[in-house]
């Protein structure tokens, strides 16, 4: 039941000044020289000669490493001065070591005792020995190490620095903004589109007539702000603009911009947020500044939630992320309250989670006034399918207000989807206008995916998809006051679902939100039907999983019956049992273990009274589905006249109002 970026490198050597013809395509000549000037050689030899200096600093611990010194006993060493072999011999400071050259030049180390030294210096007198007392050769390697250690990070900086002089005196790389080369990262680079002309009117947006009443004031207030300063009427700054996705709400500022005649200055609010602390901030800056220099204006922030959102109090920080976000709030902020009363300079924004945005952001002042965009009623789904009609060609017989009808729930953006796919369906057929069925197939594609090609082989299979669909269709038409429906086939969709069975829910409960108990227990029993229906032709021990995303759909009826919804007054009460899950933990919390167990209790309770009145109505009705289920067999898709044509040969004085179980009043003939 339905409710690789190619990158292609050209290595070429240098041609001549006429290898190219004039008509050359440039990105195929080669590039200008550009020449050296004498302020450039001197920064070239400057970082030569720092490179080349830093390169000599990393050797030198290589060079002293290529001779080390050999130990040496201390015996050995006496004996090779006694032998005449020993040049120089340095000591340590502390007396504790010594560093003899030989008469090769080799190096030699040897740990000397301190005592023993004043014996030591008179062999070494003796023998004609050159001796001093100097600090130990291995702390020059260790200082020389920590600078060869240096040498690479410091190569790094100059070449960054390098880089950055180039940068800023070349006047920055194509397509860098005003980034300014790799130290320039924190600087705005903000996307800001103005156009001068928007090209859109209120003509163009259709299905929202209330919104754009709400915005003709603002539309006035730019075409004639005499006329509201002359009262001391000051307009409202800011509007946001809050619905579903696919509503409208870009279009509608969009003509608001072009009734008024005024540029249209555009952002998206994630463009705001980076990772460094103040480009945020810079780029409100940059769209705010854009906007007062075209003044009068009309500044649009799309999807504002993604940078106004509801700032945490005390202790509670959000990190660098956090930061960021909250100072770009707070800027925007700035920037409102820096306007003057007649600036000429008026803020749309566009959202579909009001609930989140900052209250200081919606305060009057501000965004003091919040524009709703619903989903569309059938009229207004009839303007819109009526819009994006224009440029195609229709047949005679579409009726737009039967399309309209069938496409409760869908917003603006989801017909012009719609319209577009039942063009390329047509396109596809070789059609050359667009009929019911090409739309028919476009919903379903929609809703449910696309028809999948396998899987209508199996006459066993086929008959057991049929069984379930049609015990969906058949229970939701004998349900009083339940949806009408409106299509059932058994054609399997690439969503996973071996059939459907679509229904046409109210208009007046859609745009409400407000359902009956009496209509939700027969959503209960409507979705178990696919489930009885197997169990009475095939048996308790061969039902399949078919019906798996219908018990869950039931589970979730149930539960937000008895938890949100009160019906279970004598049990729990009329009161919610959900914990509050959007109040960071503050709000009222979820039911006890023990309370916990009585809700699983009520729940099992209404499924099973719902189970119960299904099972007897299928009971009863079973020559009815039995039809039905026949008929899809043969013409695997039964649309709603086709199904009132079935329900009327089984109750033709119409069904009885009020019935709990519905049964046949006269035999099928």
């Amino acid at each position: 039941m339905v409710y690789s970026k190619l990158v292609l490198g050209l290595g070429c050597g240098l041609l001549g000044a006429d290898a190219y013809a004039p008509g050359t395509h440039a990105a195929l000549r080669p590039a200008k020289v550009r020449l050296a000037t004498p302020a450039m050689n001197a920064r070239r030899q400057h970082l030569g000669a720092a490179l080349g200096a830093l390169g000599a600093l990393a050797s030198v611990p290589a060079a002293r490493a290529d001779s080390p010194a050999s130990p040496w006993a201390y015996s050995t060493f006496l004996d090779a001065i006694e032998a005449g072999q020993v040049e120089k011999v340095s000591f340590a400071a502390d007396g504790k070591q010594a560093l003899a050259i030989d008469k090769d030049g080799n190096r030699h180390e040897a740990l000397v005792l301190p005592e023993q030294t004043p014996e030591l210096v008179k062999i070494l007198t003796k023998k004609n020995v050159v001796f001093a007392v100097q600090s130990p050769p291995a702390n020059d390697g260790a200082l020389l190490g920590a600078l060869g250690n240096l040498a690479f990070p410091l190569l790094l900086i100059g070449g960054l620095f390098f880089l950055q002089s180039r940068g800023g005196a070349g006047g920055g790389m194509g397509g860098m903004g005003g980034g300014g080369g790799p130290l320039g990262m924190g600087k705005s680079k903000s996307k800001i589109q103005m156009e001068p002309q928007t090209g859109v009117t209120f003509a163009d947006v259709a299905g929202c007539d209330g919104s754009k009443l709400e915005l003709t004031e603002i539309v006035e207030f730019l075409k004639n702000p005499g006329k509201y300063s002359a009262l001391g009427a000051k307009i409202p700054r800011g509007a946001v603009m809050e619905g579903p996705p696919g509503t409208g709400k870009t279009l509608l500022a969009r003509a608001v911009a072009g009734e008024a005649g005024v540029p249209f200055v555009s952002a998206s609010g994630s463009e705001f947020v980076e990772m460094f602390v103040g480009v945020g901030a810079a780029r409100v800056r940059d769209l705010f500044g854009e906007a007062k220099k075209n003044a009068p204006c009309i500044i649009f922030i799309d999807e504002i939630d993604a940078v106004g959102r509801q700032r945490a109090g005390g202790n509670q920080g959000g990190g660098g992320g956090g930061d960021e976000r909250e100072q770009t709030l707070n800027q925007i902020l700035t920037e409102m309250d820096g306007f003057d009363g007649n600036s000429g300079v008026i803020v749309l924004a566009a959202t579909n989670r009001a609930d989140v945005l900052d209250s200081a952001l919606l305060r009057p002042g501000r965004f003091d006034r919040r524009v709703p965009v619903d989903l569309p009623d059938v009229d207004g789904r009839l303007q819109i399918l009526k819009v994006h009609a224009r440029g195609k060609p229709l047949a005679d017989d579409l009726d737009m207000m039967m399309i309209a009808k069938r496409t409760t729930g869908f917003s603006g953006a989801s017909l012009a989807n719609l319209l577009n796919e039942a063009a390329i369906v047509a396109a596809r057929n070789d059609k050359t206008v667009i009929g019911y069925d090409e739309v028919d197939y476009a919903i379903d594609r929609i809703t449910v995916g696309m028809v999948k090609q396998t899987g209508t082989s199996f006459p066993q299979r086929q008959r057991l998809v049929a069984y379930h669909e049609a015990g969906h269709a058949i229970m939701g038409a004998l349900t009083p006051d339940y949806d009408q429906v409106a299509k059932v086939t058994i054609l399997p969709r690439s969503n996973g679902a071996g059939g459907f069975t679509l229904f046409a829910p109210s208009e007046e409960q859609m745009s409400s939100g407000l359902y009956s108990k009496r209509y939700l227990k027969g959503q209960l029993a409507v979705a178990l039907a696919g489930r009885v229906i197997e169990e009475i032709v095939y048996g308790e021990d061969m039902v399949t999983t078919g019906a798996s995303g219908d018990l869950q759909q039931v589970r979730n009826i149930a539960r937000r019956m008895v938890t949100q919804w009160g019906y279970s007054m004598k049990e729990l009460g009329a009161t919610s049992w959900e914990g509050d899950q959007g109040n960071g933990g503050f709000g009222p919390q979820g039911a006890s273990a023990e309370t916990e167990n009585r809700i699983n209790e009520e729940v099992i309770k209404l499924v099973a009274d719902a189970y119960e009145v299904c099972k007897e109505t299928m009971l009863a009705n079973r020559d009815i589905w039995e039809e039905l289920t026949e008929m899809l067999l043969e013409e695997e898709t039964i649309d709603y006249t086709q199904m009132e044509t079935l329900i009327k040969k089984f109750y033709p004085d119409g069904l009885p109002k009020g019935e709990r179980i519905v049964r046949p009043t006269l035999a099928a003939a």
